[in-house]
């Protein structure tokens, strides 16, 4: 649980608890003074700065064009002293990728309902000229009934008539679900939103992304590009079939979101779009080989680990050249301070009750820091503990193979951060020449597990990449 401010923030909202955090912001369950109603308060932020103001503007503006019950509202955009607060509706509920990592898959006839309400969002964001660009199951809030499904974050949405987040080459989204079209350097689109509507289907059938991307992401983006798309089995049905419609390498040939909708209503195919042919051998596709990882650094050194050579990263090198370009800007915005967004990692989205995850702001520098910083320390672990309680899968492979090993795999990680909700975490003090972190974390969770505690973690540094290597004593 984190102290809540005693002041109103804009002069009628009381903070009640924080729900959420992320590179942007965090969110913030809060109850309207004035209204008399429970809302969500996501902190977009300082004003100061031309690009943090339009950014928050734009968000309020793409996200108050939707109104539908499959699209969290946004209420208004809040200005306290030097801090932007985006009013959304507060929503009960939990993220779709907690729910599908937690059970390992849910039946088919809940991921049905969950797919044809995010379909319907996308639907209506795409007619109003709104491409999302981050869709995945940690932006899907599901409520408490297990179907009822909500689409949030248009933190880094763009309106058909503006491609200021595209000119700078910037990677947006997250990548085990972005489009192969996107992943080579391409522009996003409404087919790209569907890519990654496939993406959190598989997801939520399986329990797992539909690409494991690793440590190496420029080899997973290879993948994405180069690879087949995953399939399900032959007893997936008509969720197999939209699996098939979506995940399609061809922009081109994939539905759109009017066509899932249509489909999942009525069961018939959209003979203008044929289907791409199934497998020859129509089962779950295994978890992938393990891509190259980073190795534990020496306790007074933290050494670049030593490049590996990987058979997926010898194709196209025209594409792999766009690939490199693409991460390069990636990499920047994801080594940048604690209050800047991490696009390849899954988002904080609002674990256990929450309303909206936080957005993903798109920062890129002139140049990637030569090495460790305190700032760029601090942010990784703001995105861990925010990444455990909503993906652990995705905050396990945020640890090297060693320290992996160590905390006895990945069944014993998650039993552990599985009954926790949220993690919040103060008085942090990173230390880059000894490639330490220390800070006190406050959990929301049972009564049988510490509501607190003080965490020194050892770090590993590679190109603006951090892992966590250990607990020192």
């Amino acid at each position: 649980m984190v102290t809540v401010e005693s002041e109103l923030v804009a002069g009628r909202y009381q903070l009640i608890r924080e729900v959420g955090r992320g590179g942007m912001g965090a969110v913030w369950l809060a109850h309207d003074e004035l209204l008399g109603r429970d809302v969500a308060l996501k902190r977009l932020g300082q004003v100061h700065g031309q690009q943090n103001q339009v950014r928050a503007h734009r968000e309020a503006q793409l996200a108050a064009r939707l109104s539908h019950p499959n699209v969290v509202t946004v209420f208004d955009l809040a200005e306290d002293h030097e801090t932007r607060w985006l009013v959304m509706e507060y929503v009960e509920g939990t993220t779709l990728s907690r729910l599908a990592v937690e059970s390992g898959g849910l039946p088919h006839e809940q991921v049905t309902e969950i797919i044809r309400q995010a379909a319907e969002a996308l639907r209506v964001a795409h007619e109003a000229g709104i491409v999302h660009r981050d869709v995945k199951p940690s932006n899907l809030i599901v409520g408490p009934d297990g179907t009822s499904t909500k689409l949030t974050d248009f933190g880094i949405a763009r309106g058909a008539a503006d491609d200021t987040l595209t000119a700078t080459g910037m990677l947006t989204g997250s990548p085990a679900y972005i489009a192969p079209e996107v992943a080579s350097g391409g522009m996003a689109t409404p087919a790209s939103d569907v890519w990654s509507l496939g993406g959190s289907l598989f997801q939520a059938l399986t329990g797992r992304p539909p690409y494991d991307l690793g440590d190496n992401i420029l080899a997973g983006l290879v993948r994405i590009v180069h690879e087949e798309p995953p399939r399900l089995a032959d007893g997936s049905g008509a969720l197999g079939t939209v699996l098939a419609a979506t995940m399609v390498k061809e922009p081109e040939r994939r539905w759109t979101a009017a066509q899932i909708c249509a489909f999942l209503d009525t069961g018939e195919t959209d003979e203008t779009r044929p289907l791409p042919p199934l497998p020859a051998a129509p089962l779950i596709a295994p978890p992938p080989p393990p891509l190259p990882a980073y190795q534990s650094a020496p306790a007074a050194s933290p050494a670049r680990a030593p490049a590996r050579r990987h058979p997926l990263l010898w194709p196209a090198a025209a594409a792999l050249a766009v690939l490199t370009l693409v991460l390069g800007a990636w990499l920047l915005g994801r080594s940048g301070s604690g209050s800047s967004g991490d696009q390849a990692r899954p988002p904080a989205s609002s674990p256990g009750t929450t309303s909206a995850t936080t957005g993903r702001p798109s920062s890129a520098s002139s140049a990637a820091p030569s090495g460790p910083t305190a700032d760029g320390m601090t942010g990784f672990i703001n995105d861990y503990l925010g990444t455990v309680t909503t993906d652990p899968r995705a905050a396990f492979a945020m640890l090297t193979p060693a320290f992996q090993e160590a905390s006895g795999g990945y069944s014993t990680y998650h039993s552990w951060w599985a009954p926790i909700h949220g993690a919040s975490l103060s008085d942090v003090r990173a230390d880059p020449g000894a490639m330490t972190v220390s800070y006190h974390v406050v959990y929301d969770g049972p009564h049988s597990r510490p509501s607190s505690d003080d965490v020194k973690l050892k770090l590993v540094y590679d190109s603006g990449h951090y892992l966590i290597d250990g607990e020192p004593k």
